[in-house]
């Protein structure tokens, strides 16, 4: 019999947690789940899953014009915020269900409470009652990041609060360059919200590849998305029924909203970390190792709550690789290199590997190789967009060191590209490869002329 309630107890029921908790369930463990709000975590009920939908309904206004050149009359449309909003949350239900169902039918038992850490083995409810584990997980993810010691932030919302808003405002200020903000740009323009992007840095996305960087700021700027780069917001004040922002170079504007997109921070407050020897990093999360175990050898972190890579899919893996290791006897390391993204810009990214910059820094010699075009479809739809793609080749080996592409479906290609990378594939198996026609991918393997800076 054993000595403690369960034999793990996981905090929080996003993607990291409930993945870990099926798994060891599956090995034979005893599994507990304490979650406070909903099941299925941030991507799914507030994050990558109903940001796709809207990201698919801000899509449609564009598809109609473009409708016209291939022959269809274009009648009279409507759009309403509300029914698109009822819809997200009826399909954000279903999915809630679904986790539930899919955690309690591996044999974890669900506990919708909260839950902190009293000492290494033991975690109080937010009822109060005590509960024992022989390992503990964290997988509690994070939260948006709106600067506290900025006058006004609390008339300033979250990607949280965006997709719950009563109706769409006239105009919108996002704050932010990175995903998040990116991608909402396109979502409130392509709804018809007038959209301004303030931006801080250089240029938007940064750590992505600067010509991903410049491609993806001209097409948006094309589609009437104002970006302001350098600049930062220093005060917000109510007016009317909506907000006036005043930036660090005095400019003043008003809008309906102000949304910060400018990081999130791992859910470590109030969890009682200190209580079991739990040490964090300078950035407030929780230190693990390569075998992500905290400082405290039988509590365990995944998850967005670690700050490695913080995407859904790596949350999946490291829960995955903890349960394997610690309940089904493996010794795995989760692989955080070479990992394929998109961002669901308009148009969106997809990429995998190394950046142009980085090869530079870290290869004797480079080739680069890169076009930019019309997508066919905008050869009758008319529309001003191009597309690019571009790939980094170590020019010694000829292994393909990254690729990184801007435009319709770049997503989907990045998620294959990424088996090519991860393999070695060179630049020859590439060129080898039979082209698929007509479509836009066939460039990545028609290639043939090195780029030359001019």
């Amino acid at each position: 019999m054993s000595a403690f309630d369960y034999d793990l107890f996981v905090i929080g029921a996003g993607s990291g947690g409930v993945r870990a908790a099926r798994v060891a369930a599956k090995h034979g463990a005893k599994v507990a789940v304490a979650e406070e709000y909903r099941v299925g975590g941030t991507c799914v009920i507030r994050g990558c899953v109903p940001k796709k939908l809207l990201v698919y309904a801000s899509k449609f206004a564009e598809a109609f014009e473009d409708a016209v050149g291939f022959g269809w009359t274009s009648e009279k449309v409507s759009f309403d915020w509300a029914t698109l909003i009822e819809n997200k949350d009826k399909e954000i239900d279903r999915l809630n269900k679904a986790y539930i169902r899919n955690l309690e039918g591996a044999g974890a038992e669900l506990i919708m409470e909260r839950a902190e850490i009293v000492d290494r083995n033991t975690v109080r409810l937010a009822s109060g009652k005590k509960i024992t584990a022989k390992y503990i997980l964290i997988a509690t993810g994070a939260a948006p990041f709106i600067p506290r010691h900025l006058p006004g932030h609390e008339l300033a919302i979250s990607s949280n609060e965006a997709f719950h808003l009563e109706k769409l405002p006239r105009r919108i200020c996002i704050v932010g360059g990175g995903y998040i903000a990116v991608e909402f740009a396109g979502i409130f323009q392509g709804l018809g919200v007038e959209t301004i992007l303030i931006y801080r840095g250089e240029q938007i996305l940064r750590g992505f590849d600067e010509d991903l960087q410049a491609h993806l700021s001209a097409e948006m700027q094309k589609k009437g998305i104002e970006i302001r780069t350098r600049s930062d917001v220093s005060k917000i004040e109510k007016s009317g029924d909506g907000v006036r922002i005043t930036l660090e170079d005095g400019a003043v504007f008003g809008a309906g909203h102000v949304m910060f997109a400018t990081g999130r921070l791992p859910n470590v407050v109030n969890l009682g970390l200190e209580n079991a020897g739990v040490d964090l990093t300078p950035h407030y999360a929780v230190k693990v190792d390569d075998y992500s175990r905290s400082t405290a050898d039988n509590i365990y972190a995944v998850g967005d709550v670690t700050n490695r890579v913080n995407l859904t899919p790596v949350a999946i893996r490291e829960g995955q690789t903890f349960a394997d290791n610690v309940f089904g006897g493996q010794d795995m390391k989760t692989d955080h290199t070479l990992i394929p993204t998109a961002v669901f810009s308009q148009p969106e990214i997809g990429t995998i590997g190394l950046t142009e910059a980085q090869a530079r820094k870290d290869f004797a010699k480079i080739d680069i190789y890169k076009t930019s075009f019309r997508p066919m479809k905008h050869t009758l739809s008319g529309r001003d967009e191009r597309m690019l793609m571009k790939l980094v080749v170590d020019g010694d080996t000829d292994r393909v060191l990254g690729c990184h592409i801007c435009g319709p479906d770049a997503g989907e290609m990045a998620q294959l590209l990424g088996i090519s990378v991860r393999l070695g594939a060179k630049k020859s198996d590439f060129d080898a490869t039979m082209a698929v026609h007509p479509t836009s991918s066939e460039e990545l393997v028609t290639l043939r002329d090195k780029w030359v800076a001019k």
